[in-house]
This record gives C-alpha cells, structure tokens and sequence, in this order.
C-alpha cells in the first residue's frame, strides 16, 4: 500500500486508524480481508455505516473545541462566584473546570489540524532518524543515557 495514497473517508476502517493519529500500510491479503470485513458489516448493520460515512472528523473535533470553549467560560463564572461569595471550595471547582476545559480545546485543536479536509488523508509522519544526543539531552531512559555514555567513553579509548 503506498503512504502517500488519499485517504478513503467512506472506510470506518481508515476512519478508526486516522483518528488514531497514523495510517498503517497493509498487505494485499490484509486488504481484502478488511474489505471482506467491511462488505459483511454494511450488510448486517446498514444503519452503522451510513452513519460512519456521514462522520467528518475535522466536523467532531472542531464542535468539541467550542463546547470546551463555553466550559472555560462557565468555569470562569464559576470562579468568580467563589470570589465574590466567600467559599473557596467553589473557586476551586471554578479553577478545575477552565483547566479541564482548556486541555480539552487544545487537545481538539491538535486533533484538528492534524486531521486532513474530508477528502485528504493526514501527510504521514516522518520516517524516524537516528538522532545523536547531546550532553544535555534528557530524553530517553536513565539505562539509555548510561549506555550512551559507556559507548562513547569505549569509542574514545579505541
């Protein structure tokens, strides 16, 4: 299966690994069984399908960060009636509800742009390289650090 191939937005299949954040090359035979797959589920359960075609992603994500929106506002709200009524347990929950909400947005907003219009498929990520790390790099397991370190103290000695 080619990677840079379109999207098709009428496979829940597809659908399910797009929202996942990756597309996965199949094989032939995987293909066809996917398509068999797909064949028996639009006939058992029509009304299933018709509802996956009409899903638009970009459409889903973009109505959440809205909703996330008018939550950090009524949190906000919240927020200022613990103020203004002396009760901190209200400020809290107020506080609680405009970071929920916040996350929440930036998550959807992330979702958005990485998902692709209706018709285009997201651009595949980049093949991973082979970084060298510096001193001060931190990613990566303590084990993975100190073999690094013993690596390149053994390469030096040689």
């Amino acid at each position: 299966m080619d990677r840079t191939r379109v999207l098709d937005w009428t496979r829940p299949i597809e659908i399910a690994l797009t929202m996942e954040g990756s597309t996965v090359p199949l094989s032939e035979e995987e293909q066809r069984q996917f398509e068999q797959l797909e064949r028996a589920l639009a006939a058992e359960d029509p009304k299933f399908v018709s509802a996956m075609r009409g899903t638009n992603v970009r459409l889903y994500y973009k109505r959440r960060a809205v909703l996330a929106g008018v939550g950090f506002v009524l949190g906000i709200g919240i927020l200022m009636a613990g103020a203004i009524i002396p009760n901190t347990i209200i400020g809290v929950i107020g506080f609680v509800v405009m970071v929920a909400c916040l996350y929440i947005a930036a998550l959807s907003m992330k979702r958005i742009s990485h998902a692709g219009d209706g018709d285009d498929a997201p651009a595949p990520p980049p093949p991973p390289t082979k970084r060298h790390r510096t001193k001060h790099d931190s990613s990566g397991s303590f084990m993975e650090r100190m073999e690094d370190r013993w690596r390149r103290r053994r390469d030096e000695d040689l």
